[in-house]
C-alpha cells in the first residue's frame, strides 16, 4: 500500500509519519518511510537546490521541473520496487498533490500542463490513500516559528500564497475518495489516533 501525507506548512506531517511508521511496524508491516523532494541520494541533492533560500531567482517553471525530477527518481528507485513486496506499506511526506497545490494553485501554473509533467514523472502512479493534515495557514506558519524549525524557500512566501495552497488542496479532494482530511490543529496523540483509524479502515479494503 502507498500512503501519502499532504498539508499546509506546520501541519505536523513529519511528526505524524514517524509515529505512523512506528505503529505500523508494531502491527507487523514492513514500512518504507520517505519524502519529497528527496528520498534518494539524487533527490536529496535536488531538495537542497529547491529549498535554498538564496535561490530567489528560480522561476516557477524550473521549480516544477526540479520537483518532478526528484519525484521521478523516487518513484523509479524506491516506490515501485517496494510496492511489489508483500506486507509492505510506503509512507511518503508529500507527493504529486503538492505540485498541484503549490505550483498549480499557489504559483498559478497551468494545471493541465502540471498533470502532463507529473504523469511522465510518475508513470501515472497514484497513492492508495492520501491524508490531508489540515491547519489554518497562519496557525501552521506560527507553529514552525515557535518550534524554531528551519524555514525553506517556500516557507518564506507570503501568507496569501499559502492560503491559495490550502484552498487548492480542498479543490483537489472534491470527488476523489482516496483523500481523508484530518484536523491537524489538535494534540499530536489525537491526530495520530485519527490517522490510525483511517489507515486501519483502508487496510481492511486493500490487499497490501
Amino acid at each position: 500500500m502507498f500512503i501519502t501525507f499532504e498539508g499546509p506548512e506546520g501541519s505536523g506531517k513529519s511528526t505524524q509519519i514517524k509515529l505512523t511508521a512506528a505503529w505500523l511496524r508494531e502491527q507487523g508491516y514492513t514500512v518504507i518511510q520517505t519524502r519529497e523532494p528527496g528520498g534518494t541520494a539524487i533527490g536529496d541533492q535536488i531538495r537542497h537546490v529547491l529549498h535554498d533560500v538564496g535561490n530567489t531567482a528560480m522561476v516557477s517553471e524550473a521549480e516544477i521541473l526540479l520537483y518532478s525530477a526528484s519525484r521521478a527518481q523516487l518513484v523509479g528507485e524506491v516506490i515501485r520496487a517496494n510496492l511489489a513486496q508483500p506486507n509492505t506499506i510506503i509512507l511518503c511526506d508529500r507527493y504529486c498533490d503538492s505540485t498541484y497545490a503549490y505550483q498549480g494553485y499557489g504559483r498559478g501554473l497551468d494545471l493541465d500542463s502540471l498533470r502532463t509533467i507529473t504523469e511522465f514523472a510518475t508513470g501515472g502512479l497514484l497513492p492508495n490513500l492520501t491524508l490531508l493534515l489540515d491547519i489554518d495557514v497562519e496557525r501552521g506558519l506560527a507553529r514552525r516559528v515557535d518550534n524554531a524549525e528551519e524555514m525553506n524557500r517556500l516557507d518564506l512566501e507570503k501568507v496569501e500564497f499559502h492560503q491559495r495552497v490550502r484552498a487548492g488542496y480542498f479543490a483537489l479532494l472534491e470527488g476523489d475518495d482516496r483523500w481523508e482530511v484530518v484536523d491537524a490543529d489538535r494534540p499530536i496523540s489525537t491526530v495520530q489516533a485519527d490517522i490510525q483509524r483511517v489507515i486501519t479502515n483502508k487496510l481492511t479494503s486493500v490487499d497490501c
